[in-house]
């Protein structure tokens, strides 16, 4: 073997697994940064066909099914409607033109370079900001994922998240602060004039440094789920779309968040639940596997549940 051999042996990856799909370069981006940026990797046409999907869904074409569709809370007094007025939909797992996007294999053979061979999506959402929103409706505050998640290994976990079309500082480009991803789990809660629902944030970090991930359409990054991110407002006169999903280890733990610092978001998702019409008793552990779906490999802890509905 080879001095650079050996070196590369030797190597040691906390945050990513060996296979074809990541470059060395591409791992040791990631597991020093806690994201990393692919670009054109999703299809143009794919992404056509989920936009107009979104439109539908917004104008009532199709049926929403299970889905959470969400209105930008600074326009529900305007006179505005479709995707001039709803800024997200949720839990498209089920969704048979969505799951294409979720289900893309470019973009999961890069998911299991990060998580392994086994790979659940777990959360979904098409996130649309539209023009003339109000700033602190249209931004998504620092934050990060875990926040929001009963499961763990953290590192078994991550997201991709894909433009729809060019996002910038303009329209309200994503924002990371690189290395985060080593960091701990904060405290989330509401900040001052955010009232989109379950949109927490952190606090006591506005002077680090934020890097803008400007990004055109195609263009994908993966991030870790302890990194600080965030994204801007929409200061333009169209729209900021943007397609995302969490994906998940099969085998990932479920833990009790009762007591911890995600009991708020526990509870707030729970009361969400029971008033779309699930029992009073859900456990919030089995909102995330009634919602999640198993995209390749074996099946595991995602998919057996203590009830039924």
């Amino acid at each position: 073997m080879n001095v650079s051999s050996n070196r590369l042996y030797a190597k040691q990856y906390q945050y990513t697994y060996n296979n074809a799909y990541l470059t060395e370069e591409q791992r040791d981006f990631y597991e020093v940064n806690g994201f990393v940026v692919f670009r054109n990797l999703v299809d143009y046409a794919l992404l056509d066909e989920c936009k107009q999907r979104f439109i539908d869904i917004c104008n009532d074409v199709v049926d929403k099914g299970a889905m959470t569709v969400m209105k930008d809370v600074s326009l529900k007094h305007k006179n505005v409607k479709g995707e001039y007025l709803i800024n997200k939909i949720q839990d498209f797992t089920f969704d048979d033109v969505l799951f294409k996007y979720i289900a893309y294999k470019p973009m999961v053979d890069i998911i299991e370079s990060i998580i392994g061979p086994n790979i659940t999506a777990c959360h979904t959402m098409l996130i649309n900001k539209p023009p003339d929103s109000e700033q602190d409706a249209s931004k998504h505050p620092l934050h990060q994922d875990l926040h929001y998640f009963p499961f763990r290994p953290a590192n078994s976990i991550v997201a991709s998240w894909t433009a729809m079309e060019r996002v910038d500082e303009k329209n309200g480009c994503l924002f990371v602060i690189p290395g985060t991803h080593k960091w701990k789990l904060f405290k989330h809660d509401y900040p001052p004039n955010v009232k989109n629902k379950a949109y927490h944030g952190v606090f006591g970090f506005d002077e680090i440094p934020k890097v803008n991930l400007v990004m055109e359409k195609g263009d994908t990054v993966f991030f870790h789920p302890i990194i600080l991110h965030g994204s801007g407002p929409n200061f333009t006169k169209g729209f900021r779309k943007a397609i995302s999903s969490h994906y998940a280890d099969s085998n990932c733990h479920f833990i009790n968040v009762m007591g911890t610092t995600q009991e708020n978001i526990a509870q707030e998702i729970e009361e969400m639940a029971v008033k779309k019409g699930l029992p009073s008793t859900i456990k919030y552990e089995d909102i995330w596997k009634y919602k999640s779906r198993l995209v390749r490999g074996a099946p595991g802890n995602f998919q057996k549940y203590e009830s039924h509905l």
